[in-house]
């Protein structure tokens, strides 16, 4: 049920223009959300007259007892009516306060019998989206150009806020999302649902959204997380019921017949011009971001790959697949295994030990990935 701000009509002229607001709290479209936003206009009314009443009485008092007009002090030391009445006013304030405010928390806070489960899991700087009911799971990651973020580029209408794989979800359905991360802290937030839940790697936060309406509703990582922090949008797609079982069910058979492709190109191998022009793309897109377009890195954060460490060397292919594919435990280096495909995972390290003067004449193909993972 939505609740109505008990304070509405002392604003009633005012209330649109707050609603409208982007300074104000956004309003959202579920029903929890609308419930948040309408706790938060209530609350802000209370305020609002308790202000009125506190520095009206303020001020009335210092006019009417100010120096000029020689005011003779009242004599008294107590006043037990007086007292009674500033401890149970507030008191009775407090109640009618917490109590929207209780059911409210507990609404946000029930994940129970959710229609469908996603796991959202944060890593610098993109969300992985994981189906529980369906065999699919994919990546998310900014799709803004970089000519826009470098001003050469009229920036769009959504700059910052796109990406190449949005979430979709049913409308009308409850929808749970296990929250956590895979290295350092985010926050998964869309403003829409109001839903803010911090992604904190080893564990698993809980939440949930009923969006009402379909639509596109945007949102940001939320929490400070490294250099790329504000590359890291949110984009939820809410569907009708119908279309969004067409949409997972294409998408699973879709990421099943791509694994299906993949097993089968263990059996042949790209040649070296292949590998090149496919592992300098996906080195742009996952990998610059740390260790820079050139290769040289950054002094004492991320290590170059330019004419030093596993890249240049020739006995350490293994070594150099290993630590793209597993990732370095304790350090930035995530595991991309499960984020690219082998023939991605195959020409990038082909272009890492082949680029930059780096010119180790290694080529690596999907087979030795696969050789890799299953050790």
């Amino acid at each position: 049920m939505k609740m109505k701000p008990l304070w509405a009509l002392l604003a009633l002229t005012s209330l649109p223009a707050a609603a409208q607001s982007r300074l104000n709290l956004t309003q959202g479209v579920t029903e929890v959300s609308n419930r948040v936003y309408d706790l938060h206009m209530t609350i802000f009314y209370i305020c609002c007259v308790i202000g009125v009443v506190v520095f009206g009485l303020m001020f009335i008092s210092m006019i009417r007892h100010r120096k000029s007009k020689n005011p003779n002090p009242a004599n008294f030391h107590e006043n037990v009516k007086v007292e009674i009445a500033w401890t149970i006013v507030p008191l009775l304030i407090l109640v009618g306060m917490a109590i929207p405010a209780t059911t409210t928390l507990i609404a946000m806070e029930d994940t129970s019998d959710a229609d469908v489960t996603v796991q959202v899991t944060g890593s610098q700087w993109k969300w992985h989206y994981k189906y529980f009911e369906n065999d699919v799971e994919f990546f998310s990651r900014l799709a803004t150009q970089q000519e826009q973020i470098d001003n050469k580029f009229e920036k769009g209408e959504n700059y910052l806020l796109e990406v190449d794989r949005p979430l979709v979800i049913p409308t009308d359905r409850k929808v749970r999302f296990l929250v956590t991360s895979d290295d350092v802290i985010h926050s998964w937030w869309v403003p829409d649902f109001a839903v803010k839940k911090d992604a904190n790697p080893g564990f698993i936060n809980e939440t949930w959204t009923k969006v009402d309406e379909p639509g596109i509703y945007r949102g940001q990582c939320a929490e400070l997380c490294g250099k790329d922090h504000g590359f890291m949008p949110v984009v939820v797609i809410a569907k009708e019921p119908a279309e969004y079982e067409k949409w997972i069910t294409e998408k699973e058979a879709e990421q099943k017949a791509a694994r299906e492709r993949e097993q089968e190109l263990l059996a042949m191998e790209m040649s070296e011009d292949e590998l090149m022009d496919l592992g300098e793309k996906v080195y742009n897109s996952t990998c610059a971001a740390c260790h820079q377009a050139n290769g040289q890195g950054v002094n004492g954060v991320f290590p170059a790959l330019a004419g030093s460490g596993v890249s240049v060397d020739p006995e350490a292919k293994d070594q150099h697949i290993d630590i793209v594919v597993n990732g370095v435990t304790g350090t930035a280096m995530q595991a991309f295994g499960s984020q690219l495909s082998m023939r991605e995972l195959a020409a990038v390290i082909t272009y890492e030990r082949n680029a930059w003067g780096n010119d180790t004449g290694q080529l690596i193909q999907a087979a030795d990935i696969n050789e890799v993972m299953n050790q």
